[in-house]
């Protein structure tokens, strides 16, 4: 009999014990709960952190963020106003603003965000087919800084369309047309961007086709001026080179010259002493034409008379 009793007693207070753990539940301060009795909510939803309690059993608790949560949309492929294709890839940042009506029409976050989904890109669609790609891409109309090739300075010069609404503008359209929508859910949006937007496949690869060859017309122009400027200081070089060498030229010259007058003094100073040195000089001037004309191939006529003749006489005169 102690035995059936203690046994009894234990089974009582651990169904007690199970009573009174499931009639309280914590809220803590990033939570909010709705109470729902056989699935449908009862009271107001319970916002304030802290030990609660509820009907056990038959009541419970249903917890939500209170915190910031976060959309991140699928890339789109989307045409402008202007027929551009272009992926858009947005992000968005929401909260739970009535979790009563965010309970009842959606029931949990995976519900939420597959409703967000559909709203946020469908109204992202519709503003970017009502505008320019100018307009979704830029968000002002500040002026391009260019620099001038010829004299180095910079200057303002408007080379893109002027834009009159901008990204900014057109992602507070999204944002105001999707809260109305997303109002009735019980949700709070709180930000919209764009994450990213480029061009489709086939147009992005024509772009890069384009900014290539522009980028090769300005490497080729650099490397058509470099060697311009290559041919210049070579010529510039071969100028240089050729003026020395004639002035290097003139100059032996003009030494030669001089040491040719010189030495033709010294001879004729040598020379000119005496009758008998002055013979010797036109003895030894005539052998050397002699040497410098006449091969053993030659065959020379003259006169006996003749002043080239006189020193191939024997002593005979013959």
């Amino acid at each position: 009999m102690e035995n059936k009793k203690t046994l009894f007693f234990a089974a009582l207070s651990l169904i007690i014990l199970i009573v009174i753990l499931s009639s309280f539940y914590q809220v803590r301060e990033t939570e909010q709960v709705i109470i729902t009795q056989f699935g449908k909510p009862v009271g107001d939803p319970v916002i304030e952190p802290g030990i609660h309690m509820k009907l056990p059993f038959v009541q419970k608790a249903n917890f939500f963020e209170k915190r910031f949560l976060e959309w991140d949309g699928a890339p789109n492929q989307v045409p402008t106003k202007d027929k551009r294709f272009i992926w858009v890839d947005t992000y968005a940042r929401w909260r739970i603003n009535d979790p009563l009506k965010f309970f009842q029409r959606l029931r949990d976050e995976i519900g939420a965000q597959s409703r967000l989904d559909d709203i946020l890109d469908g109204e992202t669609r519709t503003a970017i087919a009502n505008h320019n790609l100018v307009e979704v891409v830029r968000s002002t109309n500040r002026d391009t800084i260019i620099e001038d090739e010829d004299t180095g300075d910079f200057n303002k010069q408007e080379i893109f369309s002027r834009i009159t609404v901008g990204r900014e503008n057109i992602t507070r359209q999204i944002l105001e047309a999707a809260a109305e929508r997303t109002a009735d859910l019980g949700i709070e949006l709180l930000d919209l961007r764009f994450k990213r937007i480029n061009y489709v496949e086939e147009v992005r690869e024509k772009v890069y086709d384009r900014m290539i060859s522009e980028r090769k017309r300005i490497a080729d122009k650099f490397r058509s001026e470099g060697q311009g400027q290559a041919s210049k200081i070579l010529g510039e070089k071969e100028r240089e080179l050729k003026s020395i060498t004639s002035d290097a030229f003139r100059r032996a010259q003009e030494i030669i010259g001089k040491a040719d007058a010189e030495a033709t003094r010294i001879y004729a100073g040598a020379y000119n002493k005496s009758d008998e040195s002055r013979d010797f000089y036109r003895f030894m001037k005539t052998l050397e034409t002699y040497d410098s004309t006449f091969t053993d191939k030659d065959w020379l006529i003259l006169s006996s008379q003749s002043d080239y003749y006189k020193y191939l006489k024997s002593e005979s005169g013959r």
